[in-house]
């Protein structure tokens, strides 16, 4: 296979780039009337305007010549057809089937698998239901009043992330989320708990996650007062997210109340699993169902839609001429909607675990970047905190900006400054403020000539910043879930451009094993292994400190 940056289409991309670099945007929406309407896109109750980006017409055809010659579209029917397109662990990669349609079906699968999803979504139905009702009670008949979440990583940051955003529609008991195996987490979150009250969802693909054994352990002494203690009560106030359902009920967890994970959904991808067990519960199954729904609009939209209107594929290509072209390390994600205040958390894993690698599915290293580091805040938080950078900085920080154009809340008229913040914010990236336009400023405050000169330096915005604007009609379920799936396909194209594996993430397990080791270490001297000579200190002050 010709390595990547040794094709025709990268080639060309390169040679494009110092005709592109030196415009500025002002210029190309000077020179082109038409520019809005050719650079913006719609699909599942998403606008996106992707015009305020260093682009041209030719950059466009250039970075779809780059998809075709890479093979994205291949690469995308083979992940919907079931193939084991995650290589290094023999897995297929089915996270769209938990959405899919009977009647428009996405995933080429056999009946016995697509029935199988079935069942589990009817099996969440059945206990979010009965739980949302009263029906299910915890062992001394008490209603359940709060849920917590107990997972870390895609069990957690994803189901987190969608409670908080389908907050206004909650009517279920009150949700909760522990991932951190800092004791303060579990502690602080119990606080005030009534335990006849609460249920408590272990989430964890193998039964086994380090972090999430230790709370969910903890967890389980809180209920019953002591290890080995109220195995009815356990079983009553525990159930299991997981695909281990032995050790799941080695744990005291009813067979019964174990949900199924399959090991063609990777964790970060696991929301629209049992996972999403929380959201269900919290949100109910209904308003579940429709953000399966959601995703599944943007699902046929990145299988269907034609290159020059695909919206994931756009958003990617996009990112890789950024990361790969101008150097761009970071991509911020800026959600102009509180509820949205996980959701660049969701993305980090999402976009960094999947992308953030070193060799290609052929186990060639690269010699070009890979994924970018995501980073974000809520708006309007973010412009009293970071946005001078992005003004003002030596760095390029492509950014998407999230907004809905109506609200659920009964203060249209904030919600109208919020919208007028997101806006101006892209118009001030893309335009700046230059020299002159300071000077004139300053002279009509009346102030002396060489106060403006001094002044205008610091005043001066250089513009040319590139963002994307993503308009929803409103941030409901269906929305939500587009959203989200939008993201996943953006990954996915860009891991199919830079021909890495996007389903693994190999560099996470040196740190497990290594902390297993350690934390023997720390309970006992007799388990002293050999360290480096920083580790080895931090672990005798330690052992100095705490005993």
């Amino acid at each position: 296979m010709t390595n990547l940056t040794d094709s025709a289409a990268w080639r060309a991309l390169a040679a494009h780039y110092p005709l592109v670099e030196p415009l500025h945007m002002r210029d190309l929406f000077g020179g082109d009337p038409g520019r809005v309407g050719r650079c913006s896109l719609r699909a599942c109750g998403i606008l996106l305007d992707y015009s305020k980006n260093r682009v041209a017409g030719e950059t466009m055809r250039l970075l779809r010549a780059l998809a075709a010659e890479v093979g994205v579209a291949e690469r995308a029917r083979a992940m919907f057809s079931g193939a084991r397109i995650n290589t290094t662990e023999d897995r297929a990669v089915l996270h769209a089937l938990l959405r899919d349609s009977r009647e428009s079906p996405v995933c080429e699968v056999d009946e016995a698998t697509r029935a199988g999803v079935e069942r589990g979504l009817d099996a969440m139905e059945r206990f979010s239901g009965a739980v949302r009702s009263g029906r299910w009670r915890g062992h001394t008949g008490e209603r359940i009043t709060d849920v917590v979440n107990i997972g870390i990583g895609g069990s957690d940051l994803g189901p987190r992330m969608a409670c908080r955003a389908l907050a206004p529609h909650a009517g279920g008991p009150r949700m909760h989320f522990v991932s951190n195996v800092d004791g303060m987490h579990l502690t602080s979150t119990l606080a005030g708990l009534d335990p006849a009250r609460t249920l408590f969802i272990v989430a964890s693909k193998t039964f086994t996650t380090q972090e999430t054994m230790a709370n969910a352990r903890a967890a389980r002494r809180w209920l019953t007062g002591g290890p080995g203690e109220g195995a009815a009560a356990v079983s009553r106030h525990f159930v299991a997210v997981s695909a281990d359902r032995t050790a799941a009920v080695e744990f005291g967890i009813d067979p019964g109340s174990v949900f199924e994970m399959r090991d063609w959904v990777g964790g970060r991808y696991s929301l629209w699993s049992a996972i999403g067990l929380p959201i269900a519960i919290a949100a109910g199954m209904a308003r579940f169902r429709e953000m399966l729904g959601g995703a599944h609009a943007m699902d046929l939209h990145f299988r269907d839609a034609p290159v020059e209107r695909n919206m994931p594929v756009t958003l990617a290509l996009l990112g890789v001429w950024y990361t790969n072209f101008f150097g761009a390390e970071t991509h911020a994600v800026l959600a102009y909607d509180r509820r949205l205040d996980r959701f660049a958390a969701h993305l980090q894993q999402l976009d960094m675990e999947s992308n953030g690698k070193r060799v290609t599915v052929d186990s060639a290293p690269v010699d070009y970047a890979t994924g970018p580091i995501v980073w974000g805040e809520p708006g309007t938080d973010g412009q009293h905190a970071f946005f001078q950078l992005l003004h003002q900085g030596t760095r390029l920080v492509p950014a998407d900006f999230i907004v809905a154009a109506r609200c659920d809340h009964a203060l249209p008229d904030q919600h109208r400054l919020l919208v007028a913040n997101c806006f101006a914010q892209t118009e001030a990236l893309m335009r700046g403020r230059s020299a002159d336009e300071v000077r004139s400023g300053l002279e009509a405050d009346g102030l002396p000539s060489g106060r403006i000169e001094s002044l205008a330096p610091h005043r001066v915005f250089g513009g040319n910043r590139p963002t994307n604007t993503l308009l929803l009609d409103r941030l409901d379920a269906f929305t939500l879930g587009a959203l989200i799936a939008l993201y996943e396909h953006k990954v996915f194209v860009q891991g199919a451009v830079w021909r890495v594996n996007s389903f693994d993430q190999w560099g996470v397990e040196l740190g497990k094993t290594l902390a297993t080791a350690i934390t023997r270490e720390l309970e006992s001297p007799d388990e002293a292994r050999p360290h480096d000579a920083s580790t080895a200190a931090l672990i005798a002050e330690y052992r100095r400190l705490a005993c």
